[in-house]
């Protein structure tokens, strides 16, 4: 098969009108940078937001073009929003196209050591990697993102081999959480190596499209990605992979809580109402699709004023607590509103990894040991679900 060059898909994507018929997309500056991976193309093409819908064919267009390709095996291209007076306009839906993947096949890797109790549910489990679990919320701004970069360390810290997936398509953010930057490799052309950085093996679309990109993706979009990303990784060998869940509980989340093979479910709520009637969204999706509920967090639960030690309960307290018990959840812990968290997470220095010895990495341990040791209760309770055949 011939070789594909960025060149020889630049030259052919010039014949590609753009808006309006006025030049080219590739003159224009429409095309972002090119990736190619065993004779798969990638790439995205950055239009006006309030004209996505609009500009579809020309998406498919330039798809078609490049399929066309002697030696091109595919090529997805998927549509970005156009960047203007230095903000970003808002994404707006266009038909669903494919997403740039992570990598095109799976390589073989080591067989995981055990089934993760979801795929009796007749989820595919994922080669290498033990357990996967969800840190999901029903609403942004909760501190999901932080919570499960710190759970990821903490298990880490704990012994575990452990990975994080940044699932939040519209939004990552462990490429600034965990200081990581760059593009992934990949392994044979064919399969990404996951970006490391204290100890973590990680994956995100930080890494394959740049931070200021806003995605125009639907549904079955975002569901390709991630399947990608999780699927076409050479994540193992792995104990656990944590899967930053995208907030809410849209489609999207639904989806991928139907098919990936996941071990269980972490909560993350703070302590007032409205977050809890969200949080109560986030149980009941994993619920119904027979997801284990590992438990909740309460996050920015209280506030201790560094000068005299007093404690502020700024948003209630215990709310996360009593919902746990009311449901029948285990409560894995409180996560105080705390300066150096934040400050720490914003520099890419998270506080388990850049304060091990602290009193909030002691926390995040902690809750780590607790869902560590759900994830081997709920594999047990499965096993003993399955029903014995003895022959007399």
């Amino acid at each position: 098969m011939m070789t594909v060059t960025k060149e020889s898909v630049i030259e052919r994507l010039k014949t590609v009108n753009g808006p309006d018929f006025t030049g080219n997309i590739v003159d224009l500056g429409m095309v972002s940078e090119i990736f190619i991976a065993d004779s798969k193309v990638f790439f995205s093409i950055t239009v006006p937001a309030h004209r996505a819908q609009e500009l579809e064919p020309l998406r498919a267009a330039a798809e078609r073009a490049v399929k066309a390709i002697p030696g091109v095996a595919s090529a997805v291209v998927a549509l970005t929003a156009e960047k203007k007076g230095g903000g970003m306009e808002a994404p707006v839906p266009t038909r669903p196209s494919a997403p740039r993947p992570a990598a095109p096949h799976p390589a073989p890797q080591r067989p995981a050591p055990h089934a993760p109790a979801s795929q009796s549910h007749g989820r595919r489990g994922v080669p290498g990697i033990d357990a996967i679990i969800a840190v999901a919320s029903g609403k942004g701004g909760v501190g999901k993102s932080t919570t499960a970069v710190n759970l990821a360390l903490g298990l880490a810290a704990n012994g575990l081999k452990v990975g994080v997936l940044d699932a939040d398509i519209y939004g990552p953010s462990m490429p600034r959480l965990l200081n990581i930057h760059g593009r992934p490799q990949t392994v044979d052309g064919k399969v990404l190596k996951p970006m490391q950085n204290y100890g973590l093996k990680v994956m995100s679309m930080g890494f394959l499209v740049d931070e200021e990109t806003p995605m125009i993706w639907r549904g079955p979009m975002v569901m390709s990605a991630l399947t990608q990303m999780l699927r076409e990784v050479e994540w193992g060998p792995l104990d656990v992979l944590v899967v930053d869940m995208p907030p809410g509980t849209g489609d999207a989340q639904l989806t991928m809580a139907q098919q990936v093979p996941l071990a269980g479910a972490v909560i993350v709520s703070t302590p007032q109402d409205l977050a809890l009637i969200d949080a109560r969204k986030g149980l009941n999706m994993f619920k119904k699709v027979d997801v284990p509920l590992l438990g909740i967090v309460e996050n920015m639960s209280y506030f201790l004023a560094p000068d005299t030690g007093k404690r502020y309960d700024i948003f209630g307290h215990g709310g996360a607590r009593r919902e746990a018990e009311r449901l029948g959840v285990t409560f894995l812990g409180e996560v105080p509103l705390e300066m150096g968290i934040r400050e720490s997470s914003d520099a890419g220095t998270p506080v388990v990894a850049s304060k091990p010895e602290g009193a909030e990495a002691k926390i995040y341990r902690d809750i780590a040991s607790k869902v560590w040791e759900r994830v081997q209760e709920e594999r047990g309770a499965a096993e003993a679900a399955v029903p014995s055949i003895v022959f007399e």
